[in-house]
């Protein structure tokens, strides 16, 4: 088996600045680069109605995001184990830099707009493998001896959904009410963002000491991917986590359209903002219901986004805004749980040489979930809205009841010595995944 040394660069070297401080830089590195990815969707109804693209147009601008996305989350996360946190998470923050300067220059053609969305799908990519290893990381000690176990994960999983939902909120309102509506969302997200390219080489490196042989054969294999509860519990859950942000504020305004009349964007907005930020919000209550004895965050997050398709169900029947609005809410609670309980599970799960990687590859599955409006608006016909709601309802009950099977079973190897905590120094104790 090949060895893995698990002490981190940062535990040999002299790092300027207060430890407790670091993971705060992190934090902000990772909250614009989602602001960069997520400014956008409010967006596509402008684009639609003022500039007059097509619908096939506006979908590409969501594919082409994909495109950056989901390769530098993968790849990312390789390249991070093998050289460190701080440089890739530096090319994510210029990725997001470069996105927005070509998304405000619009006027210079399409294909910018493509470009633009590309580098911000490198960006958010980039930065949500690295930054959430990297949050976790430095929330231990001895970067941060107040932390605890779940520290990391809700500290990634807020950033990111503040980040998103601040983004979607000033471009939206721009979009809707403010002045150079096609350039000054990107400027403001410029301006934030600069700072950063200098805080973000401050923080501590604490990517683990890897022998030659990981850095050569095996440093794009993953092999807590086979985790059979990664497969069996993890992987289950994810792309629900964002088909639940898909339904709330990317099919939602569309099939609402009517009722909101001329205030369709701002109303996009809003359920974008209340989904997300809602998410942030319930960061507390996501700690208190995660369990390393079983998946009942897991479970309580894919019960609640059974609760959130009702509603939605009902929000679509009726063409209520208002009861489209607390669809959200309960989208965002579903999401908020269920997206910091699986960072909690991915780093129990994972090796500390394995971790960013692992964490790439649970946000590659789950934001596969954004392609469900898409699915579900070229199913419509022959099958009806209505139809294809509920047809999503069973399939999630369906995955619910998959994860209750598995719920206590493959559970990460446990430190005798420190009972109830997986971790060992904030890292698991095991020396690989266990398959049993």
């Amino acid at each position: 088996m090949t060895t893995q040394t698990h002490t981190t660069a940062a535990a040999s070297t002299t790092v300027a600045g207060p430890f407790p401080r670091d993971w705060v830089l992190v934090f902000g590195a990772l909250f614009v680069c989602a602001w960069s990815g997520n400014q956008f969707s409010p967006l596509l109804v402008m684009y639609r109605e003022q500039d007059h693209f097509s619908a096939s147009t506006v979908t590409a601008f969501l594919g082409i995001y994909v495109v950056g996305l989901v390769p530098a989350l993968i790849v990312s996360g390789s390249v991070a184990d093998r050289v460190g946190r701080r440089t890739p998470m530096l090319v994510a923050v210029i990725a997001g830099l470069i996105g927005s300067i070509l998304l405000a220059s619009e006027e210079l053609g399409l294909r910018t707009i493509f470009l633009g969305r590309m580098f911000s799908g490198v960006a958010v990519g980039t930065a949500t493998a690295v930054g959430t290893t990297w949050l976790k990381e430095l929330s231990r000690r001895p970067f941060d001896p107040a932390a605890d176990a779940s520290s990391g994960a809700r500290r990634a999983s807020l950033a990111f959904t503040l980040g998103s939902a601040l983004g979607a909120l000033v471009a939206g309102c721009i979009a809707q009410w403010g002045p150079w509506t096609h350039s000054l969302p990107f400027l403001l997200h410029i301006v934030v963002t600069i700072p950063f390219l200098w805080l973000v080489r401050r923080p501590a490196e604490t990517a683990p000491t890897l022998d030659d042989d990981v850095r050569g054969r095996g440093r794009f294999l993953v092999s807590s991917v086979r985790h059979r509860r990664f497969v069996r519990v993890v992987m289950i859950c994810c792309p629900w986590l964002f088909i639940a942000c898909g339904l709330s504020y990317g099919y939602q305004p569309v099939l609402l359209a009517d009722a909101a009349g001329g205030l369709g964007l701002a109303y996009g907005t809003l359920l974008s903002v209340i989904a997300l930020g809602t998410g942030a919000a319930v960061q507390p209550l996501a700690k208190r219901i995660d369990s390393e004895s079983s998946a009942r965050g897991l479970l309580v997050s894919l019960a609640i986004l059974v609760v959130g398709i009702v509603v939605m169900i009902a929000a679509v029947t009726t063409d209520s805004l208002l009861i489209g609005v607390v669809a959200s809410i309960v989208f965002g609670v579903g999401f908020g749980i269920g997206l910091t309980s699986g960072l909690m599970e991915v780093q129990r799960i994972a090796p500390p040489a394995e971790l960013a990687r692992l964490t790439g590859i649970f946000y590659a599955v789950a934001y596969v979930g954004f392609a469900m409006p898409t699915v579900l608006a070229a199913l419509t016909p022959p099958f009806t809205t209505l139809e294809l709601l509920i047809a999503l309802a069973v399939l999630l009950g369906v995955s619910l009841g998959a994860i209750v099977y598995a719920s206590q079973k493959h559970l990460p190897q446990m430190d005798p010595t420190q009972k109830g905590n997986p971790h060992q120094n904030g890292y698991p104790t095991q020396k690989g995944p266990t398959h049993s």
